[in-house]
């Protein structure tokens, strides 16, 4: 009996981030809820969709003051399908939910769903994991758990997006436990509740009520304790302003990892993956990206991290990325410092052995990725650490309608577009560059 309250326990503590041991009422009961919704999908993900929900609520029919009793939200039928821009992967959706308590009891009950799913095929319907949370019971007299709001994240490789979906008008049925007066011993360790009954209450890795990203607290990870050696940072979106050569600009999501390695971090960021066809083929070693990380806080200056050129060809029509770019960080000071992207620049040759073209991309607006926690290292410092292979300098590069050169050898790219998130990247012919001399 010991060893199977502990194994519970460790189940409660994955799942909701506490360390509760349930008391299990019964009989179990389940009722369903069909309600009208509204998502509205992370930025650059597209425009917001109203469809319609069935979810399936199941919690124990009766039940003691006192006692802490499971409750699962099962989406029966979701609101919309995937996208036609991307598959996606196996175990890469985790759904959080809130379902309303009233009656008896009034509060919000936080419910979590494990990231585990089949591969969802572009325009399948989406598939997502049963919600559990746990809710200790206060009040007698009937409650009643009617399902509401509910977040929908995303992993891929790149990062972490969040679509939020919330009930448009009033949502009817769910489940109701009939609780009586008495106590059932249901006490939880410490006598904290598990994401019960408070508005809010804590999500894995979890941001506030609302924001379920994995390891997406407000502001990035912080690092630097407890032997963590893994810093995931959470995607945010930047607008880069490429001046003449990509009229717009770019906006894509952008997200900054570091991995300790002694007293350094070795950074990876991650930019998000092409999700339309390329107008035209473009050879391999065509596209290569770098980024200046900008540090801020305890420490000051910028991260040089690169990445390589596409080894393939990229056939017309087919999806187009830029590479995971990365560095190393050694850090000239201790305190909290945060890493921001900054400049992005991609080198573009059309031709092997042609002279690559350097296109540069001021970060017009930006954020904070990660925070670390960090330690000053010998010779450590903030300003420009290059990685091997990477040919950009720290500042802007000079490209403009005075580069004849550069400006001819654009003409040969006219017309190619590269989509990075939602945003369209473009190349435009000599001509119209000309015209704004």
């Amino acid at each position: 009996m010991k060893t199977q309250r502990r194994v519970s326990a460790a189940v409660v503590a994955l799942l909701l981030g506490g360390a509760g041991i349930a008391i299990t009422a019964t009989p179990a009961q389940a009722a369903e809820a069909t309600f009208k919704v509204k998502c509205v999908p992370p930025a650059g993900g597209g425009d917001p969709v109203e469809g319609e929900t069935t979810a399936k609520v199941t919690a124990p029919a009766t039940a003691k003051v006192g006692d802490e009793v499971d409750v699962v939200w099962e989406t029966v039928k979701p609101a919309s399908n995937n996208t036609d821009l991307m598959d996606i992967p196996k175990d890469a959706v985790q759904p959080t939910g809130w379902i309303t308590v009233g009656g008896g009891q009034a509060g919000e009950l936080k419910v979590v769903g494990e990231k585990k799913n089949p591969p969802i095929p572009k325009k399948a319907p989406m598939v997502m994991s049963a919600m559990k949370g746990k809710l200790k019971l206060t009040k007698a007299g009937k409650v009643t758990l009617t399902p509401g709001k509910y977040d929908v994240a995303v992993t891929f490789s790149f990062g972490t997006f969040v679509t939020k979906c919330a009930p448009v008008g009033e949502v009817k049925g769910g489940a109701t436990i009939d609780v009586s007066a008495g106590s059932s011993g249901g006490a939880t360790n410490g006598g904290a509740t598990n994401g019960g009954a408070t508005n809010g209450g804590a999500t894995n890795g979890g941001a506030t009520n609302g924001g379920a990203t994995n390891g997406g607290a407000d502001g990035g990870t912080t690092g630097g304790g407890g032997g963590q050696t893994d810093f995931p940072g959470k995607p945010v979106e930047v607008a880069f302003d490429c001046g003449p050569v990509v009229p717009g600009g770019i906006k894509t999501p952008v997200t900054i990892n570091a991995k300790k390695n002694g007293g350094s971090y070795d950074l990876t960021v991650k930019t998000a993956k092409g999700a339309m066809a390329a107008p035209m083929a473009l050879p391999a070693g065509a596209l290569k990206p770098s980024m200046n990380v900008k540090l801020g806080g305890a420490d000051s200056g910028t991260v040089k991290v690169s990445g390589p050129a596409n080894a393939d060809p990229i056939p017309d029509k087919a999806p187009v990325s830029l590479s995971d770019m990365t560095g190393t960080y050694k850090p000239g000071k201790s305190g909290k410092v945060t890493l921001s992207p900054d400049q992005l620049t991609i080198d573009v040759t059309m031709a092997p052995g042609a002279t690559p073209i350097n296109v540069p991309c001021k970060a017009a607006s930006s954020g904070v990725s990660l925070e670390l926690d960090t330690a000053a290292q010998p010779g450590g410092s903030g300003s420009s650490t290059s990685t091997t292979g990477s040919t950009t300098s720290g500042g802007l590069a000079e490209t403009g309608a005075e580069d004849e050169g550069g400006i001819k050898a654009l003409a040969l790219v006219a017309g190619t577009v590269i989509l990075l998130g939602g945003a369209v990247f473009t190349f435009t012919p000599w001509r119209r560059l000309r015209g704004t001399r």
